[in-house]
């Protein structure tokens, strides 16, 4: 409590000393409060994955490009980057200008001096991106961006054991002023500044922070961001405020016309400086029900993903429902782009490989599970069955496209097992392994009551067609881990798209991308090579017909089995103003704002 009155006591004199000692009444600080239904891993976004750390990391960091918070399709704008990159025609050289007057959060490791945003910032992210002791997650991303002499030199740094020379010139990383960056790359990258646009990810980073907390970047990010990290309880509480010497920002979006909330939304907003707000409290509940009812009860001022079994008293039919509109709620309901899907180890002794058997194995689990039954169930029909590995807003997805993925058929699962000998040897009722040792299938899951109705009712199928599986259950940052390092035999998860582009998806079938976004760890020569081809590819119907190529591989093989797309329902308390999500990007605190006057009391 004393924390909490000295901040705010702290803030109204600020805000006093800015409007005048009459305004304090007026400078009321502004506080958004809502709750994360999974925990955080931590804020270096050099080490995230998870989109909950990326919703933090996206408002501490900053990339050369965003999206427009309002345009629809998506459209990229400069954030920290004076203007759009200029390429050359073979797509291989990119040079970026980084807007001069640009500062870091004030920090002791710049020594009490404000320190510029530069180009060597963004070229030293990327740089730690590579150093093998950093053991980054996107690694194989940036790889796949083919920098000239950037993967050799790691290559060299993994066979010597040396440290990472972060003052050793880079051929493809070149600072060619103080705020003029250049990437060239061996291979032509049409789409490259997409990837630059995952501000959450690739922001600028400052050495000297790095360097001072040496062990600790996870829990002291240090960005050009709208906000700064206060307070962090693992898996409990995230504090964030207003970053103080943030740059004169303000609210600029281009909706289409035909847009009508988009445009609503610009004339309320436009011109105000940005962010709006002074404070955020995210809170860790990962059960649904105390989320629901703390936001019911007033202590959120936002459900961000109503949780499905509360879907007929939020949103009936996709409408508010009457008493909560009554309130001055706001629902919003959107189709979002992300895939919901079990991924199969193909390195598990039991369900990988790719023998015919094997494949039979994991093709049966997959005709053997009723998606139909799940969304209408356990996900309260707020969902559509995923046909392909490629969600909605990215352009390999087709409305109209339907696959074996989305077959359920127990019939074909019953004969596939007979086939290969998986069949019932010992007369216990359950099908065994060919060699006739017991046949026991093994999932993660996450203790939450959502995730165990999705379990039961997938267990119910299986055992339709004599397959038992049993639940290891852990928390998702225990599960994640387990991913990585491949001890796991299956997992269901979901994962969702950051930029229209839909490569990021098909590296899911990259061997490059084991331990990061190849979850099921497959290698296959065939679809190593479209991983290649689609990089340097312009768009178009080529381009188009290699995704379609991928979706034959995923269903010939099975290493996951995709299962559905989401829609995700948002619910606002009446004094949240302005929202609105966007597909790709995280960043939306700075787009919001809070009216204290139409809080319920």
């Amino acid at each position: 409590m004393i924390k909490k009155t000295l901040w705010r006591a702290g803030l109204v004199g600020l805000l006093a000393l800015q409007l005048g000692a009459g305004s304090v009444q007026a400078a009321e600080p502004k506080l958004i409060r809502y709750a994360f239904p999974v925990a955080e891993t931590g804020f270096d976004p050099t080490k995230i994955l998870d989109i909950y750390s990326r919703i933090v990391t996206a408002h501490i960091f900053e990339g050369l490009y965003s999206y427009d918070h309002l345009a629809q399709p998506a459209r990229l704008i400069p954030l920290t980057a004076e203007g759009m990159p200029v390429s050359s025609e073979d797509f291989r050289t990119w040079t970026f200008k980084v807007k001069p007057g640009i500062y870091f959060a004030d920090d002791p490791a710049f020594k009490g001096k404000k320190r510029e945003l530069v180009a060597a910032d963004y070229l030293y992210a990327l740089r730690r991106v590579a150093d093998p002791e950093v053991v980054s997650l996107h690694w194989s991303e940036i790889e796949g961006l083919a920098i000239q002499g950037l993967a050799e030199y790691r290559d060299q740094l993994r066979q010597s054991g040396k440290p990472f020379d972060y003052d050793k010139p880079i051929a493809g990383l070149r600072a060619l002023d103080r705020y003029t960056l250049q990437l060239r790359l061996d291979k032509p990258r049409p789409r490259l500044p997409q990837i630059m646009a995952q501000t959450d990810l690739y922001g600028a980073v400052a050495r000297e922070v790095i360097e001072a907390y040496p062990g600790k970047t996870m829990e002291h990010p240090v960005g050009t961001g709208p906000f700064v990290l206060k307070e962090w309880r693992r898996s409990s509480k995230i504090v964030l405020e207003r970053n103080p010497g943030y740059r004169e920002r303000y609210y600029e979006a281009e909706p289409a016309a035909d847009d009508v909330e988009g445009q609503a939304l610009l004339a309320r907003f436009k011109g105000r400086r940005i962010p709006m707000i002074d404070r955020v409290e995210v809170s860790i509940i990962e059960e649904s029900q105390p989320r629901w009812l703390s936001f019911l009860g007033g202590e959120f001022d936002l459900l961000e993903r109503v949780p499905n079994e509360f879907i007929s008293q939020a949103m009936p039919n996709g409408k508010l429902a009457p008493n909560l509109l009554k309130k001055g709620m706001h629902g919003y309901r959107v189709l979002t782009p992300d895939v919901g899907f079990w991924v199969f180890n193909l390195e598990d002794p039991v369900i990988g490989g790719y023998t015919p058997e094997r494949v039979a194995l994991r093709r049966a689990i997959s005709l053997a599970s009723d998606m139909d039954q799940e969304i209408r169930v356990a996900r309260r029909g707020q969902a559509i069955v995923a046909q392909s590995i490629y969600p909605p807003g990215t352009s390999a997805y087709d409305p109209a496209f339907k696959s074996e993925m989305s077959d359920y058929d127990p019939a074909r699962a019953k004969a596939l097992l007979d086939m290969y000998g998986y069949v019932d040897k010992d007369g216990d009722g359950w099908r065994d392994r060919p060699d006739g040792s017991p046949l026991v299938l093994e999932s993660l899951t996450t203790p939450d009551g959502a995730q165990r109705q999705v379990d039961e009712i997938w267990q119910k199928s299986l055992s339709k067609v004599g397959l038992r599986v049993s639940f290891k259950v852990g928390k998702w940052p225990e599960n994640y881990k387990a991913l990585r390092a491949g001890k796991f035999q299956i997992w269901s998860l979901a994962t969702s798209a950051s930029m229209p582009d839909p490569q990021d998806f098909l590296s899911s079938l990259a061997s490059s991308y084991i331990g990061s976004q190849n979850f099921a760890r497959i290698r296959l020569p065939a679809a190593d090579r479209l991983f290649e081809q689609v990089g340097p590819m312009p768009d178009g119907p080529e381009r188009a017909a290699l995704f379609r190529e991928s979706d034959r591989i995923m269903a010939a093989y099975m290493p996951y089995k995709h299962k559905a797309h989401r829609f995700i329902t948002d619910l606002a308390q009446p004094q949240l103003i302005g929202y609105r999500r966007h597909p790709f990007k995280q960043d939306w605190w700075s787009y919001v704002d809070i009216e204290a006057d139409k809080k319920p009391h």
